[in-house]
């Protein structure tokens, strides 16, 4: 469904994507890790359109993105810091997406219902805690019955509770068939979630896997201890 081919972008004489190709299927939950300034955050952008790369083709559905913006429809997107007008309810940042997004068939209100948003829609976004904030952000990005959803620390600065309805929601939506790409620093949240793994580090891939052959390669049954496992051998 996404596949990324020998990608590069540079920003002055920093490399944040060096010659990265990935391919992304339907169906699957991949987890994008590496650590801080691995590139994961340009690599999302560069799928959104957001960031054009220098060099390489990114395709969806088998056309490229280049000069097309209506593949991003097909694109439910969580940003790990939701910034909306602080001025508007929640009510009226929902309509306004709905507005931007159209044509669409029904909505998906599961996590607006599950996070109780429907009770304080008339609340404005500068009052909201960013615990609140991440819900509205969470819930945005499902709304659409989107077939691919990308998910930046989807569960950072969520309560225990919250965080597991977000988790329950993402295997439903994986067992519909859909390609779900997520980042998270903290990978003991991914172990029940995830089928494949992207690895990046200094903008370049290390490896992409699925859990599975990770699992049985490291002998590890946890994704953080497969990954440390891996990151130790490669620097020996």
């Amino acid at each position: 469904m996404i596949v990324a081919k020998n990608v590069s972008k540079k920003f002055g004489k920093f490399y944040a994507l060096n010659d990265v190709s990935v391919t992304c299927h339907k169906g699957e939950c991949i987890a994008l890790i590496g650590p801080n300034a691995s590139g994961k955050t340009t690599f999302i952008k560069c799928i959104l359109g957001m960031v054009v790369p220098d060099s390489g083709v990114i395709n969806f559905n088998n056309n490229s993105i280049a000069r097309s913006w209506l593949y991003r429809n097909q694109i439910g997107y969580m940003p790990q810091i939701g910034r909306y007008p602080e001025n508007m309810t929640i009510a009226q940042v929902f309509n306004m997406m709905k507005d931007i997004r159209k044509p669409i068939g029904t909505h998906d209100d599961e996590l607006v219902n599950s996070f109780e948003l429907d009770k304080i829609m008339q609340k404005r976004m500068r009052t909201l805690s960013g615990g609140t904030t991440q819900k509205v952000s969470a819930s945005l990005a499902f709304l659409f019955n989107s077939d691919v959803l990308i998910l930046d620390e989807p569960t950072a600065g969520l309560d225990p509770v919250s965080s597991e309805i977000l988790k329950e929601k993402i295997i439903r939506e994986k067992n519909k068939g859909k390609l779900i790409l997520i980042t998270s620093h903290v990978l003991s949240e991914l172990d029940d979630l995830v089928t494949e793994v992207i690895y990046m580090q200094e903008g370049k891939l290390n490896f992409q896997k699925s859990l599975l052959m990770l699992k049985q390669e490291t002998g590890e049954q946890k994704l953080a201890k497969a990954i440390a496992k891996v990151m130790i051998t490669s620097n020996q």
